[in-house]
């Protein structure tokens, strides 16, 4: 079989973890890449030894000019959708970087365009290839909990705010809440089924964020949310870049016959977010009418970093004619809680959460 041809949008920093977890694949060859900036993609492969590779200025020339079978989406946020709608249309699996879009209307237009291509397009969350976010949701899967009806996510970065286009509202769309807000938002729904989001009741600020940059800052460091969701499930939602704090708390999932209490590593300032490991998982439940805490031992991560699982998981999905890794079907819910956090924070008020069925 020949090789799959690969192409990457936006030849930025997060590029550089795709093009190298590609070329440990043995079955893909990046053999071109696109970025707006005139000469960013040239230079993009000339720094990593790649000089059959050919950089281009725009999208629309590179598919002109190489023959693709998949691309990966690596630009800001706000230009996902444009450009996975583009690659679907033109005939390509597409694996688009998270956040899956800026707006719920954007992942609707994706989602349409997969669904009529008949094409993969996956979305970037690799912390699901962490063992122990597998073990959670074995753990939850398996009914121990009971019925789950109260899930809080907790983390948040004591410090760790970012500058360029992860502040800008037009590029980014929104701050935290997009950047590591959304890995939060995915733990907590792919661990219980991804259910249906209902309702949104939002704040986020921007106190910090201001204070560092000025008025060049335009999206949040902070966001809090209640989201009621399908099955009689409230979803209780805290994310930050910067706070007076190490965490807004463990990640806690609530069932009628036992509750799960999961840690961070450590919450030294960058540590304290849901993009990373797993420090600790606690059962609580009652043996014999007493209360009791059993701790659940942590797995090992063998093999690839996830990032390389996440790119692996694409390939074997095309070469295998199987589905997405990390469905749309999921993740547009995913944007739907984003997209309704930003508008109950706007409007100072609950707001209803409607999803196009596609």
């Amino acid at each position: 079989m020949s090789k799959l041809r690969i192409g990457i949008i936006g030849t930025g920093g997060i590029a550089h973890a795709h093009l190298n977890s590609y070329k440990n694949v043995p079955e893909v060859e990046v053999v071109a890449g696109a970025d707006i900036v005139p000469g960013k993609a040239e230079e993009f492969f000339k720094r990593n030894n790649m000089p059959n590779a050919k950089g281009f200025n725009s999208k629309e020339e590179m598919f002109d000019n190489v023959k693709l079978d998949a691309v990966s989406v690596c630009t800001y946020n706000s230009t996902h959708s444009e450009c996975a709608v583009f690659a679907l249309e033109n005939g390509l699996h597409v694996l688009c970087e998270k956040p899956m879009s800026v707006t719920l209307e954007q992942s609707i237009a994706m989602r349409k365009a997969e669904v009529k291509s008949g094409k993969i397009l996956s979305i970037g969350f690799q912390p699901r290839y962490d063992a122990n976010w597998r073990k959670i949701q074995e753990i939850i899967t398996s009914g121990a909990l009971g019925k789950i009806y109260y899930v809080q996510t907790g983390g948040g970065r004591r410090s760790g705010m970012p500058g360029g286009n992860f502040i800008n509202k037009k590029t980014a769309g929104a701050g935290c809440l997009a950047d590591i807000g959304c890995y939060s938002l995915d733990f907590a729904m792919h661990s219980i089924g991804y259910p249906k989001p209902l309702t949104v009741s939002a704040t986020a600020f921007d106190y910090f964020g201001k204070a560092e940059f000025g008025d060049a800052f335009e999206v949040d460091d902070f966001a809090a949310a209640f989201v009621r969701l399908e099955g009689g499930i409230t979803l209780d939602f805290r994310m930050s870049w910067k706070m007076n704090m190490d965490t807004t708390g463990d990640f806690i999932f609530l069932g009628t016959e036992a509750g799960l209490k999961i840690k961070q590593p450590n919450l030294n300032l960058w540590g304290g977010a849901w993009d990373g490991p797993v420090g600790e998982i606690r059962l609580m439940h009652d043996v014999f009418g007493k209360p009791t805490e059993t701790l659940i031992p942590l797995e090992e991560n063998y093999g690839p970093g996830l990032f390389e699982k996440k790119i692996n998981a694409f390939i074997d999905a095309i070469i295998n004619k199987k589905p997405a890794p990390i469905p749309t079907s999921q993740i547009v819910y995913n944007q739907a809680i984003i997209d309704g956090i930003q508008r109950s924070n706007k409007l100072g008020k609950e707001v209803d959460v409607v999803i196009e069925e596609i």
